[in-house]
């Protein structure tokens, strides 16, 4: 079996991974993937802790559930406005994009 301190430095690194391409990525596209890499580590963890534990339940699975779908949600919005974004202004840079006006 193999020790829960492997799943929590594995989920460690790619929550770093993630956020630093959060912080220094200026490509929308690649912000979002960033950002289901940083949730896929928090899955890591959940699913982690839950096996932990006097009594080991299936409540991490379950809370891993809800966030992948949240995250499918995510997905699926932050597209959509990635869409609407390159229609009005012929770009996906982040930096290009600094207005809260049409």
């Amino acid at each position: 079996m193999v020790p829960v301190t492997f799943f929590l430095a594995l989920a460690a690194i790619l929550f770093c991974i993630g956020l630093y391409g959060v912080l220094t990525r200026r490509h929308l596209v690649i912000v979002l993937v960033c950002i289901e890499l940083m949730l896929n580590s928090v899955n890591i963890n959940l699913v982690a802790f839950s096996a932990i534990g006097p009594f080991a339940n299936i409540t991490g699975q379950v809370f891993t559930l809800f966030v992948i779908t949240v995250a499918a949600a995510e997905a699926a919005v932050g597209l959509a406005i990635l869409i609407a974004l390159y229609r009005n202004r012929n770009s996906i840079d982040v930096i290009k994009h600094d207005l809260l006006r049409w």
